[in-house]
């Protein structure tokens, strides 16, 4: 099974598929994702929910460390995220792109960009750093 269907196959058994969250590339530093609108990732005031877009781009973030671990590495967890949503939208679908910015032995930093596939318009920009676990011995 290539990287790309694992990491579809784990999106779709998790919280991402439950969300509808597609992984549409995969490879060593860069994940990218996709989402479309549906009443059930929408806030009240009929608006995306800041939460569906933060899930999205930690999915692409987080699936990207999970394929780029160093030599060793059996996982990681997230120990910072930030944010900044400058958009927002109603219909269509929303697209990310993930990417490595520091890969230490250590830490993780990942940067996201959260779009409106339909218009290319920015909906948030993302940032997190991932601590890098190992076997305890």
């Amino acid at each position: 099974m290539s990287l790309l269907e694992t990491l579809q196959a784990r999106a779709r058994q998790w919280l991402p598929g439950h969300l509808g969250i597609r992984i549409t590339h995969a490879a060593h530093g860069r994940v990218d994702a996709e989402l479309d609108f549906r009443e059930a990732v929408m806030a009240a005031n009929g608006f995306l929910h800041a939460g569906t877009v933060v899930s999205l781009a930690d999915t692409a973030a987080g699936f990207g460390c999970m394929s780029s671990l160093p030599e060793g590495a059996t996982g990681f967890t997230t120990i910072e995220l930030k944010t900044s949503h400058v958009s927002t939208a109603r219909e269509g679908t929303i697209a990310c792109t993930a990417t490595l910015v520091h890969g230490g032995r250590m830490t993780q930093v990942w940067d996201a960009v959260v779009t409106h596939a339909n218009t290319g318009k920015t909906i948030a920009l993302y940032r997190c750093t991932q601590m890098v676990l190992y076997p305890k011995g």
